[in-house]
């Protein structure tokens, strides 16, 4: 009987729950609902941000290991009104630049190559998978005996890091062209190499050498960081000369400015993708 009595209670306890649960969920997916998917983006931004702030604020992070978003606007306009940010991000820009047209276009070509002509990447792959797992931070050091403390050397380091983005992209694209496009293309009489390249294959690659660009860009930005801390200036140098100061909100603005400039890059390249694959809509 006691058993019972228990099992009856715990099962009006649970019956009682659920509806309570129900008008506390009810509120929030009515909320979430009309905010849309802009809002909700927002709204999770902005609780973020306040959580970021209170672990500082109530003294539950030592604010010299973690500034809050408050003390981020301050940092920024003291380093721009130096001129030390603008300088940082244009030496970084010319590095990111160079280095990502730089490793692109090897990649590209090598990849391209390798997809169109069997002899060619079974000459290659050793080579590749002997290399390919070396991260471009390991070539450092040859990058300092080869080019010095250089903006030459981050740009080596950055093109690395690039390269086998792009590489394997452009590869994978050529190799899963439809065939019978080639033989399309044959019935059409551009039966050489390079007729093909320009008439079928790069056109039917170039969504899939898009997309390795498109990564490309993010794991640039990375490699930049690596690059400039050996003394290279930029904006990966700019941070570890914060950190060594412990002005951990200038490191902080840094961050974020490497995160907006990629941000508008990555927005200028889908608006690029967007026209060259226009043909595709």
């Amino acid at each position: 009987m006691t058993h019972s009595a228990n099992f009856e209670r715990t099962d009006a306890h649970e019956q009682t729950a659920v509806p309570a649960a129900r008008r506390l969920i009810d509120p929030l997916r009515r909320a979430s609902a009309s905010l849309g998917p802009t809002g909700l983006a927002a709204a999770g931004l902005v609780i973020f941000l306040l959580v970021w702030e209170a672990f500082p604020r109530f003294g539950l992070v030592n604010p010299m290991m973690l500034p809050g978003p408050s003390a981020v606007p301050a940092a920024f306009l003291r380093e721009l009104r130096s001129g030390q940010w603008l300088s940082a991000v244009s030496a970084s820009l010319s590095h990111y630049s160079l280095g990502l047209v730089l490793g692109a276009l090897l990649g590209i070509a090598l990849g391209v190559l390798t997809g169109m002509f069997r002899r060619v990447e079974d000459a290659t792959s050793w080579i590749v998978r002997v290399l390919r797992p070396i991260p471009g931070l390991a070539w450092a050091p040859f990058a300092i005996i080869w080019f010095g403390v250089t903006p030459t050397a981050a740009v080596f380091i950055i093109a690395v890091a690039v390269f086998w983005i792009v590489f394997f992209a452009a590869h994978g694209a050529i190799r899963t062209v439809d065939r019978d496009l080639i033989e399309v293309a044959d019935a059409f009489g551009f039966r050489s190499a390079p007729a093909r390249l320009v008439k079928i294959l790069l056109l039917a690659a170039m969504p899939g050498i898009l997309v390795g660009m498109r990564t490309a860009l993010g794991q640039a930005w990375m490699a930049v960081v690596a690059a400039e801390i050996f003394g290279v200036p930029g904006l990966g140098h700019r941070m570890i000369e914060a950190s060594a100061l412990l002005a951990t909100e200038l490191v902080v603005v840094y961050m974020l400015t490497m995160a907006a400039l990629y941000g508008l890059l990555d927005s200028l390249f889908v608006t690029l993708n967007n026209w060259l694959l226009r043909w595709k809509a």
